[in-house]
C-alpha cells in the first residue's frame, strides 16, 4: 500500500483523514478503518492503494465538537470505496469512519453473505462506536448523541439493524443482534432486506431513514426493498428514492480508471448510466439528510 500527498487546494471547509486500527474486544478482532474529518487545513488529495481521497492526511481537527457518521461497506466490499460521501461529509463538519469488516471483505471473503455476518456487522458498528468514543483524539471531538449511519447492500442491512430491526437467519430463527440507540438516523443504499422479511421483523424501528435503489438493480431489487419496508411502523419517517438508470453498484464512487473493466462487476453501470454525474449529488443529497434529522435534535 502506498500513501502519497499533492498540493492541497481551496474548499468552503478542509477535510483531514487518518488511517486507524480499530482496536480488538474480547469478543472481536481488530479491523482497519478510515477516518475522515473537519479540519482548518485546506482539503488535498491523498493517495491509498490504487484510490485517491479528497482530504488531507494526517491534517489538524477543526476544533470543537462534531457529529459523527459510520460508513458500512457491502458484502466483500471494503471501507476504501466510498471516498466522495465521506470526503463531502467530513468538509460540511462531520467525522466520519469507514470500517472494513472483518471476514467479510475484499481480503477474507469467509463469511460474505452468510447469517454469521449479518450477526456480526451490527457489532462491528457499535463497538466501532465505543473505540471512537474513547479515542484520546477522536473522543475529544465528537457530539455522542449525534450519531448517524449510512450502509450499502449488506451495510444498509448493518444500518437498519443498529435503527431497531430484527433479523431472521436463513434457518427462520432471529439473530443475536442489538440495536444501538446513539443512532439518530440511517441511510439505507441498495440495502439487502432479506433478513427483515419475518413478521414483526421491523417493529422495532423508531428512527428516521432515507433509503435508495438502482431502478435496474437484480441485487437487491426496488421491489423487493419497498414490499419489505412497507411493513415499517407507520410513525417511521421514510424517504425511499429509486435512481433512475443505476445498478447495485453505483453506490460507490466511481473506480480508477484502471479498475474498470467488464470482468469487475463492481466497476460496471447499466447502459447509460453516469455514475460520474450521479456522485456529483449524491453526497449532498446524504448530508441533507442527515443534517436535517441528526443536527436538528436538541
Amino acid at each position: 500500500m502506498t500513501i502519497s500527498h499533492d498540493t492541497p487546494v481551496m474548499s468552503t471547509s478542509g477535510a483531514g483523514l487518518a488511517l486507524w486500527q480499530v482496536p480488538a474486544s474480547d469478543t472481536l478482532p481488530s479491523f482497519p478503518a478510515v477516518v475522515f474529518y473537519p479540519s482548518p487545513v485546506a482539503t488535498g488529495t491523498t493517495t491509498v492503494g490504487p484510490y485517491t481521497f479528497a482530504a488531507t492526511r494526517d491534517a489538524a481537527v477543526a476544533p470543537g465538537r462534531h457529529p459523527s457518521c459510520l460508513i458500512s461497506h457491502g458484502g466483500g466490499g471494503s471501507h476504501l470505496l466510498y471516498r466522495s460521501i465521506a470526503s463531502h461529509l467530513a468538509e460540511r463538519g462531520w467525522i466520519v469512519v469507514c470500517p472494513e469488516h472483518p471476514y467479510d471483505n475484499r481480503n477474507d471473503r469467509s463469511r460474505v453473505n452468510t447469517d454469521e455476518a449479518a450477526r456480526d456487522r451490527p457489532r462491528h458498528l457499535t463497538h466501532t462506536i465505543d473505540a471512537l468514543l474513547a479515542h484520546e483524539t477522536w473522543g475529544a471531538h465528537i457530539e455522542a448523541g449525534r450519531i448517524g449511519v449510512v450502509g450499502h447492500s449488506m451495510g444498509g442491512f448493518a444500518a437498519l439493524a443498529m435503527g431497531g430491526g430484527q433479523p431472521w437467519s436463513m434457518t427462520r430463527v432471529p439473530l443475536d443482534t442489538r440495536a444501538d440507540d446513539r443512532i439518530s438516523a440511517a441511510v439505507l443504499l441498495a440495502p439487502a432486506v432479506g433478513w427483515f422479511g419475518a413478521p414483526g421483523a421491523l417493529d422495532g424501528v423508531r428512527i428516521p431513514l432515507l433509503v435508495m435503489v438502482g431502478e435496474h438493480d437484480p441485487v437487491t431489487p426496488a421491489g423487493q426493498v419497498r414490499e419489505v419496508l412497507a411493513a415499517l411502523p407507520p410513525a417511521v419517517p421514510l424517504t425511499l428514492d429509486v435512481v433512475p438508470g443505476a445498478g447495485h453498484f453505483a453506490f460507490i464512487t466511481p473506480f480508477p480508471a484502471g479498475m474498470r473493466r467488464p470482468d469487475f462487476p463492481p466497476s460496471v453501470d447499466p447502459p447509460g448510466f453516469d455514475r460520474e454525474a450521479f456522485h456529483a449529488t449524491l453526497p449532498s443529497r446524504i448530508a441533507r439528510f442527515l443534517e436535517d434529522h441528526v443536527l436538528s435534535l436538541r
